[in-house]
Parts: structure tokens; sequence; C-alpha cells
């Protein structure tokens, strides 16, 4: 392994390869040093994780924290592409994503009864209605129609709306706020003002739902006496914005790649049996949720290198799900590679737990889409589309497509 490699100031962002594929100089790196020191704006040395392997071993390793009140956090407020340094920031009550074992077992076992493999199946039929009643709204419209606004975006809003007992006509509320919190490069005031005007929202939800509940997921944790509202609102908040930003993103920008990639799009429509892989392949190929921060709580050893105590690291799934080493030819779009095993929904005790959730809601939407719209096209040249580099969830602002007629 090559040790004469430039140490990086800031990530490599920029998408330089195309609207799939990682930044050159990600994947530079990768291939010269999967385990690299990376320099931060303020002079912090921290480290950069891109090979699969490595990536791994971090996210199955708790000695790597979750936790934002250790040492230096490093957060994507105002640096384009680049955390700054700020003083660490307390924890979050109820926001388990950022907690280690065992105060986030204590909050995540609250939900695994909810999204069982079970239980999902139990909804599954209930999402292909929702999928399918967005897609005749959708072919009611004079194309061309935004893809995101009319059936990304609701589908998975809906869904989610349903389960956790959110009312769908709030949806203005937490769809604007939501796409404000995770705007990369903003003041921090903006960002707090957005997740501020949330969490308001959420804590008197959870505030009613605690008075009367109803029969949802928020209800049931409400009748946790030994949660608090504080908790119950990081929970709900982290649900929420998790629950409809990833997959609506996933469906907008996968419908994107299929376009972009006829074969494929072809392979797929004979061969509709492939839709379970090609979902896998598809969260694999794009990544959408790509940057993670870790924080050493020892010397600890990885990848032929030595994490320092105290050391902050950023962890790229994208990168990962791009190594040669796991996967052959990795930067192709294959529908009937067998993507299982890629790390888009993260790994260890942090693995995501709608998971479940998310594959039933592609695997329906991009069903009835591909279906429903067989002369599906895009509306305007594929390098005018608008993708989210300036977001912390990748994909696409708006999608415009057409058909020439959507089959009923």
């Amino acid at each position: 392994m090559s040790r004469t490699v430039p140490v990086p100031q800031g990530l490599p962002m920029e998408r330089d390869a195309g609207p799939f594929d990682p930044p050159r100089d990600l994947t530079r790196l990768r291939e010269a040093r999967p385990v690299s020191p990376l320099l931060f704006p303020d002079g912090h040395e921290g480290w950069l994780v891109t090979g699969y392997e490595a990536v791994r071993r971090l996210m199955a390793d708790t000695r790597f924290s979750s936790r934002q009140d250790i040492g230096v956090l490093h957060v994507p407020y105002e640096t384009p592409g680049m955390p700054v340094a700020t003083e660490p920031s307390p924890q979050v009550p109820g926001l388990f994503i950022a907690m280690d074992p065992p105060d986030h077992t204590r909050l995540r076992r609250r939900l695994t009864g909810a999204f069982t493999v079970k239980r999902m199946k139990m909804l599954e039929e209930h999402i292909h209605d929702i999928v399918e009643r967005q897609l005749d709204a959708m072919a009611r419209l004079a194309p061309p129609v935004d893809l995101v606004k009319e059936f990304a975006l609701p589908v998975p809003s809906l869904v989610i709306c349903e389960m956790l007992g959110v009312p769908y006509e709030d949806r203005e509320t937490f769809q604007v706020n939501s796409a404000k919190f995770l705007v990369k490069d903003q003041p921090l005031d903006e960002k707090m003002a957005a997740y501020g005007a949330l969490t308001t929202y959420l804590a008197e939800l959870v505030t009613r739902k605690r008075a009367t509940p109803g029969e949802d997921i928020l209800s049931d944790l409400a009748r946790q006496d030994d949660l608090t509202v504080e908790e119950l609102t990081g929970i709900a908040f982290l649900l929420l914005l998790a629950g409809h930003e990833t997959t609506a993103n996933m469906l907008a920008l996968g419908t994107f790649a299929l376009l972009e990639h006829p074969g494929q799009l072809a392979e797929l429509r004979a061969h509709p049996e492939l839709l379970p892989g090609a979902v896998e392949e598809l969260m694999r190929y794009l990544s959408v949720a790509d940057i993670f921060y870790r924080y050493a709580t020892e010397d600890i050893e990885l990848g032929g290198e030595t994490i320092g105590k105290g050391s902050t690291v950023v962890v790229s799934l994208l990168a990962a799900n791009r190594d040669p080493l796991r996967f052959d030819n990795p930067d192709a779009l294959d529908v009937r590679r067998a993507a299982r095993g890629h790390l888009s929904f993260g790994h260890g005790v942090h693995q995501c737990l709608g998971q479940q959730l998310a594959r039933i809601e592609m695997r329906a939407g991009f069903d009835g889409l591909l279906r429903r719209f067989p002369t599906l096209e895009l509306a305007l040249p594929a390098d005018e589309v608008r993708l989210r580099t300036d977001m912390n969830i990748y994909g696409v602002h708006e999608l415009p497509v057409t058909w020439r007629e959507a089959a009923r």
C-alpha cells in the first residue's frame, strides 16, 4: 500500500465523473490508500475510509463512536464540501443514530417490533395500493410532470405518515423543513431554525398522542411512560426524516439512472422478476446517503493504519460500494448483479432500522412506474437535471418526465 499519497485537504465531493459516479479524486484515493489521513480546514487531522472491507469493519466496531458529544465535532455547515470544527454538541434526546450502546440499544429496541420483516410484509399490499393511487393521479396529468413532486416524494411520505401517525396534510411543514435541514453548506442558525421548526411541530404531536393515543408507532411509544417527550420528539424526528427523504431520492434518482441506461431498463421491463435484485443494485450503485462520521474512542488499527484516540473518521459508503475488490466492474449498473452485501443501509448496530420498508417501497414504486408508463422518458436533456449536490442526501431536485400514453 502506498504511503506517498498526499493528504487530502477536504473531502473530494465534486461529482466530476457524472451524475451517478463517485468523484474521481475519491476513487483515486480509495485505490491508493483506502484508509487515508484527511486534513480538516482548522488543521485537525482525521481519517477518510473508502475501502469496502475497512468501512464494513469500522461500522461493526463500536469503539468507533457515533456520539457527537465527544472529542471535537466537525459538522457540515459553512465550508463548501467540507465540515468545519465546532465545540462538541450535547446529545439530542431520542436521536439514537448519534448514540452508542447501551443508550442506543435502549431506544432502538422500542422500535424493532414495528419494523420486523413480518410486519413489513403485512404492509406490502397497502404500500402497493398507495403507489397505484399516486400513479393514477400522475396519469391524469398532462406531461411533462416533475416525478419528484408527483410520485417519488409523495409515496414514502404517505407511507411513513400513516405508520407514525403524522397527519399527511401537514406535509408542507415537514417536507420543507426536512429539505432545509439537509442543505450542506448553510449557516448554523438557518439549519437550526429548520430543525427547531420540525421538532416544535413533532413535540406538540407526541404530546397530543400521549394524552390521546391512536393506532400508530408514535402512539405506541407515547404509551411508554419511561420515555420523555424530548426522547419521543427525537425519535419522531429521526423516523420521519429518514422515512421519506432517503426513499424519495432513491425512487427519483433510480428512475433517472434507468432512463440513462436504456439497455438495463429494457432488461428489467422484459424480466420483472429481476426487480428485487435490481433494487439492491440501484442502492449499491447510487448510495444516496454517502457520508457518515465516527469518533475513535481509543487507538484502533484499521486497514494497516493506526487511528488515534479522539480522531474524527469520515466514512464514504459510495466509495465502498464501488470498490472493485468487492464488486466486479463496480462502476457499471447491472440489474442482474448479485448486489447483496452492499453497505447502503449501513452495517453493525446502526444498520438501517427501516431497510425492509424501504425495499418494499422501492420494489412497489419501480414496478408500478415501469408497468404503468412504458414510454416514460426525460423531458429535458440529462445534463440539465438539477442534482442534489448541495444536500446531505443525494438525488435530484426535480425530474421532469414525459410519456406518450400511460397504461391503465
